[in-house]
């Protein structure tokens, strides 16, 4: 009797362990977002696979998908009410998935946050053009995705710099202006380049909800990812990336699922006018001490 109740114990610490979810074991090679103490999306794993966790139905009280437009100033000032989601996009623009992000987008009647690298911009600026024609704020995200913490403070202030000037230009042929709206490449950063940034009226939109579209994983597995780690926290700023086709795949079916569970979508907007209204980051600026 004693040996079977063990036995049973066995097999049910068995069954548990089986049903952890394991982190897809395959990365896209191109621009794989690293671990670091200083990420904001850190996120407890779940006790049960997403792919066999029963979502509930209705979360909220059913309402428009489109939520208010929140002004802001600095990170502080973005503070959500349960139920209110922000919608970034990294790494883009790229022709043939932003583009279609973007109508999913119009469909639904939401606007989001794109994060563009200077490089992609200065290459596809009309593709950029066309994000802030459509009422979406466009923010910057270094020139060359590059980890800055692998960089002297000088030398990452100004991969920041000319990442947000070649965003401003490829804007500037339509008379559109970049938000001072940035992020931190694989979410590595600094206090020193935080703080610094702060100083120089560049707002930092950290992440809260990491879809981690990056990974190698079905439309459908990146979207259930993501509604479970929304669910569990009630609101934040979700993170996808606008180069992926499964990112364009799943968003339609995402933005649906939000709707029926009675999320609304927060449109984020500088309160100042944009880059030319403040101080800007310089590459020329005099060369900092490492002892500083």
């Amino acid at each position: 009797m004693v040996l079977s109740r063990f036995a049973l114990s066995l097999v049910l610490a068995g069954m548990f362990l089986g049903g952890c979810a394991k982190p897809p074991s395959q990365h896209e090679t191109l621009m794989q977002p690293v671990d670091t103490t200083l990420t904001t999306a850190s996120i407890a794993p779940a006790t049960v696979s997403v792919r066999d966790q029963e979502m509930p139905r209705r979360i909220f009280s059913a309402g428009p998908l489109s939520g208010r437009t929140l002004a802001v100033a600095s990170s502080a000032d973005i503070v959500l009410q349960p139920g209110e989601v922000v919608l970034t996009f990294d790494d883009g623009p790229r022709p043939g998935r932003t583009d279609k992000i973007l109508a999913t987008l119009d469909e639904f009647g939401v606007k989001a946050s794109f994060l563009m690298l200077g490089s992609a911009a200065q290459a596809q600026p009309r593709l950029a053009q066309q994000v802030a024609a459509r009422g979406h704020t466009v923010g910057s995200h270094t020139f060359a995705h590059v980890d800055l913490e692998t960089l002297g403070r000088q030398e990452a202030l100004d991969e920041i710099a000319k990442g947000e000037r070649a965003v401003a230009q490829a804007l500037a042929g339509s008379g559109q202006a970049p938000a001072p709206f940035f992020r931190f490449p694989y979410l590595s950063q600094s206090g020193f380049l935080r703080t610094n940034l702060g100083q120089s009226g560049l707002v930092v939109l950290d992440v809260t909800i990491d879809s981690k579209d990056y990974y190698k994983d079905t439309p459908a597995i990146v979207a259930a990812r993501t509604l479970a780690r929304l669910d569990a926290r009630g609101s934040g700023i979700i993170l996808f990336h606008d180069i992926h086709q499964r990112t364009v795949d799943m968003l339609p079916d995402f933005l649906a699922e939000l709707r029926l569970r009675g999320y609304s979508v927060v449109r984020l907007v500088p309160k100042d006018n944009g880059v030319f209204g403040r101080s800007l980051i310089t590459a020329d600026a005099p060369a900092l001490s490492d002892a500083l």
